[in-house]
């Protein structure tokens, strides 16, 4: 519910300060007392219009702070947590105007866009008038009210399960259907490159191999005679190696301990050198059985090389490019079962969320009849016996279904016979549409989360009778969520748990507008002003005692 309003040099208003309380309140004064522009800084406080003309004369900037007390489940304090806002018990809207028409917002103090101000003034705040478009004006709220009003929670579960595993049904087949497409466009391309490849066969590891032969090819020659001359060598080194060894042995007997440890020695570089000489003999011998010509080497490794280039990659990813253009094949000899095994399978989910939509479809149509009886049966004692009320369905085509269903929903209303049926808020005048949105809201009653309600111009071009019947359904909707009515008919006044009085005071210091909390005695003067006009009589107090009796109207 709204708990406080403050409002700082807006319009006619310098300093207004207003604590408002739970069920019934209701707003009174003269014509031009200020009361729609009280109405207009909430709403702007809310998210409404801004405009630099707001702002009060001689002043730099305008300000308004709305305070909420939701319930504790209301679904907002999620909605503002997704945003990183963590509310309290309280959610403070807050709202500025510069008088070069620039406007900032807030909630909780937390800086935020005018769209998200608006959509959360929406969940707080339904507002019914002439100039009002908010809460039940808006038919993208109405398929849910009809949903809450027919109870379809247990079906629109159903549906929303069933819609996702359409969409991923339909996203799978979406998926293989395009990659069939690519792999169609390129297959020829595949098939080319896989016969190319094939031919060509290239190995793991193939360049290195080659590259090393093709160095040592290069310098063959140079090589066998290097290994030649070192073979010479080691066989001398061995040949010298052993001398020593034979003179050594002859001397280990004499020479003692450091001949021996010598002779040690000469063993392992005898071992060493005849090593060296058995690994040059192979070099040479495997120098001598290398079939490979420098040409075919090189003309192997260049055609890796320019196969590489062509198809972009490396030597080495050869190999697994051409494993990947086989399995694409593969996957295009078997894409299209595949394909048709997909669009099976999304085709029968399909059906499924159909006939769930079309279920939920009927369910709607009887809750809209239901509706529209239970709306029609209000108006006769609002003076609009002769007004009608309806939802309207529109077919969505397949391609615009979702998780909500097969068809958006709007309620219409034709106010006069032979008129033709359109939107609440271009069909009623301002106090046919409040009081509509009356009928509509007490029917509706507990079923929208909106908790606070504002009825301006509900009781225009009405009185007695049709007064007390609007104030008597103003009260009972009071008994679900917080009402505030700007009202000028004296049998809705009287039948306030609350009673707020807006007056113009007009001084040396200029125009400005006053908010008063009537205790019983003003507000029983204030009745009789409202019954009496200019002059206050003591038939119209009288009379106001009647009205503020509980034989006078609801029992309080």
């Amino acid at each position: 519910m709204l708990t406080g309003l403050a409002i700082r040099d807006i319009l006619l208003i310098d300093r207004l300060d207003l604590v408002f309380r739970p069920r019934l309140t209701v707003l009174t004064g003269e014509t031009g007392a200020g009361k729609s522009i009280l109405l207009g800084a909430l709403g702007f406080a809310c998210g409404g219009r801004s405009d630099r003309g707001l702002v009060r004369a001689g002043t730099r900037q305008g300000m308004v702070t709305a305070t909420f007390a939701p319930p504790a489940d209301h679904p907002l304090r999620a909605e503002l947590a997704a945003h990183g806002i963590a509310v309290g018990e309280e959610i403070v809207l807050r709202r500025q105007v510069a008088a070069d028409g620039r406007s900032r917002a807030w909630i909780d103090d937390v800086p935020v866009s005018g769209n998200l101000l608006r959509r959360c003034g929406d969940r707080l705040l339904a507002v019914h008038g002439q100039q009002a478009s908010r809460g039940l004006l808006d038919p993208a709220t109405h398929r849910a009210l009809l949903d809450a009003y027919g109870r379809h929670g247990p079906l629109l579960a159903e549906l929303d399960t069933a819609f996702a595993r359409w969409r991923e049904a339909r996203a799978r087949l979406d998926a293989l259907e395009a990659r069939l497409a690519a792999a169609r466009r390129e297959e020829e391309d595949l098939r080319s490159w896989v016969g190319e490849l094939a031919d060509l066969a290239p190995e793991p590891g193939e360049e290195e191999v080659l590259a090393e032969r093709r160095r040592r090819l290069m310098h063959r020659e140079k090589l066998a005679a290097l290994l030649e001359e070192g073979m010479a060598a080691a066989a001398d080194a061995v040949e010298r190696l052993a001398g020593t060894r034979r003179i050594l042995a002859r001397a280990e007997s004499l020479g003692g301990e450091r001949v021996r440890r010598a002779l040690e020695a000469v063993d392992r570089a005898l071992i060493e050198a005849g090593e060296a000489e058995s690994g040059l003999a192979e070099a040479a011998r495997d120098l001598e059985l290398d079939s490979d010509s420098l040409e075919r080497v090189e003309e192997r490794l260049f055609a890796l090389r320019d196969a590489a280039r062509k198809f972009r990659c490396a030597v080495g990813d050869l190999p697994d490019r051409l494993e990947e253009w086989r399995r694409r094949l593969d996957e295009l000899e078997g894409g299209a079962e595949e394909v048709e095994r997909a669009r099976s399978e999304a085709e029968t989910a399909g059906a499924a969320f159909a006939d769930l939509a079309e279920r939920l479809t009927r369910a709607r149509r009887a809750a809209a009849g239901r509706l529209a009886t239970a709306v029609e049966a209000e108006l006769p004692p609002l003076r609009m016996e002769r007004a009608r009320f309806r939802v309207a369905f529109d077919a969505l085509d397949p391609g615009q279904w979702d998780a909500s269903g097969a068809e958006r929903v709007r309620f219409e209303v034709a106010t006069n016979p032979g008129q033709p049926f359109g939107p609440l808020a271009r069909i009623a005048s301002g106090g046919e549409l409040s009081r509509f949105m009356l009928a509509l809201e007490v029917v509706i009653a507990g079923l929208d989360p909106v908790p606070s309600m504002i009825f301006d111009e509900v009781d225009a071009g009405v009185g007695g009778a049709v007064a007390a019947a609007v104030g008597e359904r103003l009260r009972r909707l009071s008994a679900e969520r917080q009402v505030i009515v700007v009202t000028h008919a004296p049998q809705i006044a009287a039948l306030a748990d609350h009673h707020l009085r807006v007056a113009k005071t007009v001084d040396e210091e200029g125009t400005r507008i006053t908010v008063e909390t009537l205790d019983e005695e003003a507000r029983r003067e204030e009745i009789a002003r409202m019954l009496a006009g200019v002059e206050v009589t003591e038939a119209a107090r009288a009379a106001a005692d009647s009205l503020l009796s509980p034989a006078g109207g609801a029992a309080r």
